[in-house]
């Protein structure tokens, strides 16, 4: 989609503005288009779990919130000062996930001796009303932010201005990924799971607790051991 008309830039809406708000199915076609299959969520085993029982991916605002998942949650960042405003959107990536962000992640926990799953889910959650896009991470300077089509469409643009100033060029990407690989998802509130089709585990042995969750919780969920999505 082209058009002289600049993009609006987005702002946190809160969960009253979002219930006003119609879905953006074009989104799912142009992301079709591109190939794109998955939208993915890191998080440890002990908050997968936590997210299978409570039947959503919540925000970060909303972690503290759960009287169940107050006590199994590990956040993926020690703190989120840079982009306190969105506290209130769950953060994704597209085909793959964040590779830094998740390198800080296991460095932040890496005396609890966590293990790690991949959650994907499918691109119609693309859709949803209030769902943002931005071409970098959210806690960058240089992020621009958008909903709808034009927001999703930008973060495959020729060029991103990426951390510190970096550009990134499209050469050499795979139509699938957006150009800056550290761009984001936003997605308001909470995710309901009904679009999760995956879950990968990064250590095998990690397989029988995320199954053994389902058996006690009535879920069917395709898992994986597939080190080469944390890459």
């Amino acid at each position: 989609m082209t058009t002289d008309t600049p993009i609006e830039e987005a702002v946190p809406r809160s969960a009253e503005e979002w219930a006003s708000l119609k879905s953006n199915p074009e989104i799912v076609g142009a992301a079709r288009e591109r190939g794109i299959t998955e939208i993915v969520h890191f998080t440890t085993v002990q908050g997968a779990v936590g997210i299978l029982a409570s039947g959503f991916v919540k925000s970060r605002k909303r972690l503290p919130e759960d009287d169940y998942l107050e006590h199994v949650y590990k956040p993926n960042a020690l703190s989120r000062a840079r982009d306190l405003p969105w506290l209130d959107y769950v953060n994704l990536s597209v085909t793959q996930i964040n590779a830094w962000m998740f390198g800080s992640s296991k460095r932040w926990h890496s005396d609890e001796g966590v293990s790690w799953v991949v959650l994907s889910f499918g691109p119609s959650i693309l859709q949803d009303p209030g769902v943002v896009f931005t071409t970098t991470n959210n806690a960058y300077p240089t992020c621009l932010r958008a909903e709808g089509i034009r927001g999703f469409e930008r973060m495959f643009a020729e060029q991103v201005t990426g951390y510190n100033g970096q550009i990134y060029s499209r050469s050499g990407i795979a139509l699938n990924r957006p150009t800056d690989r550290t761009a984001e998802v936003l997605y308001p509130g909470q995710l309901g799971l009904g679009e999760l089709q995956m879950i990968y585990v990064q250590v095998e042995e990690t397989l029988d607790d995320i199954t053994g969750a389902y058996g006690g919780l009535g879920l069917t969920v395709p898992t994986k051991w597939a080190p080469e999505e944390f890459r």
